[in-house]
């Protein structure tokens, strides 16, 4: 497989709720990144960016889904 057809960070079923919330931040997210690409985050305020970015960190780890990270990445 090509680089630029290899994935090497997906994400599936992503749900993340707040314990001082009543709906969840981000609710049933599905993304891949594929190598080389260019990533960019929009939306509203206080809808999920800076969260989705700690997720994909790894310094946020109480969430519903799974996220994996290709080997070596």
């Amino acid at each position: 497989m090509s680089d630029d057809k290899k994935v090497i960070f997906s994400m599936s079923g992503l749900t993340k709720t707040y314990q001082s919330a009543q709906t969840p931040v981000l609710k049933n997210i599905y993304l891949s990144f594929f190598y080389g690409a260019k990533i960019g985050i929009l939306g509203l305020n206080g809808s999920g960016k800076s969260t989705l970015l700690r997720i994909i960190a790894g310094e946020e780890k109480n969430y519903q889904g799974d996220v994996v990270f290709a080997p070596g990445y």
